[in-house]
């Protein structure tokens, strides 16, 4: 009987992407890598529960859901979640950021201050710098400043970011340009929180980390996993919790996201660079779109 294997997501470890499993087993990823899976035959994806708790119910999900949540599970995880203001009390300082995906997204973002850049990794951030440092509720007042006076969004979609990785500009200074304008404009703003210390700009690239330098140009991305459904490539980028796989039809992006709440068995050989599951192709770039 063949091994199976649940996915608990995606994790950067020492700027390296790492599969993580139940268990604790962790699977190191790198150029070259072979990922290769099929979702049980005749399987359910599973809620996978809230901050460490089983779903009371084991309710059902969809197989197109990056959360793997039933909707009770969702809000209960979302209670205690930073990013939905369910911690105000944090003592701990926090970084106010700038991260760029693309011609034209940039985004603002808190993260802890001891996370480092793990969160613009996770993210898939292109680049960013630093903004400012200070405490949980000035961030979030800085946070709210950039999206008030410069427009700048706190989301970015992860379909959005993945079609234009396709066209990134190909020197550093290019794909820094944005981020440094945007760093000068929000420093001179006047209601700037007097609790959080601004910092300079300073960008960090991550197109080296991720291997988005040179790689093919993905042609399409997974959209969701299916009982039985199967993919086998060879990895050739990594951006946030997106895997980028060369197949037989080309390049395609499988976010890790999809996994949790499957069983999971592993491929044999004889599949190797196979896509058996539902796909949705990019569109074509055109020339001076970016």
């Amino acid at each position: 009987m063949a091994q199976v294997w649940r996915c608990s997501g995606l994790r950067w470890v020492d700027d390296r992407p790492v599969l993580v499993w139940s268990g604790g087993r962790r699977s190191v990823l790198g150029p070259g890598s072979r990922v290769a899976f099929r979702a049980a035959t005749g399987g359910v994806r599973q809620c996978v529960g809230a901050r460490g708790n089983p779903c009371a119910v084991r309710a059902s999900v969809s197989g197109r859901s990056t959360g793997a949540r039933c909707e009770e599970c969702a809000r209960l995880d979302r209670a205690h979640s930073v990013a939905a203001d369910g911690i105000a009390d944090d003592p701990r300082p926090y970084h106010v950021y700038l991260a760029w995906f693309g011609p034209g997204m940039v985004k603002v973002g808190i993260t802890a201050v001891e996370r480092g850049r793990a969160r613009l990794l996770e993210q898939g951030a292109v680049c960013f710098s630093w903004l400012g440092a200070g405490p949980l509720m000035a961030a979030r007042r800085a946070e709210e400043l950039l999206r008030a006076a410069l427009k700048v969004p706190d989301r970015i979609p992860y379909g959005t970011k993945r079609v234009v990785r396709a066209a990134l500009p190909g020197s550093e200074s290019e794909r820094a340009a944005e981020v440094a304008a945007l760093h000068a404009r929000a420093l001179t703003l006047g209601a700037w929180p007097e609790a959080l210390v601004p910092e300079p700009c300073r960008v960090v690239d991550h197109v080296g980390v991720f291997g988005l330098d040179g790689v093919p140009a993905a042609v399409g991305e997974v959209v969701e996993l299916v009982a039985g459904g199967a993919v086998s490539g060879e990895l050739v980028a990594a951006a946030g919790p997106d895997l980028h796989l060369a197949t037989r039809r080309g390049v395609f992006v499988l976010d890790t996201r999809l996994l949790p709440g499957w069983e999971l068995t592993a491929v044999g050989v004889g599949g190797e660079g196979e896509i058996g599951l539902p796909v949705r192709e990019f569109p074509v770039p055109q020339e001076g779109l970016f």
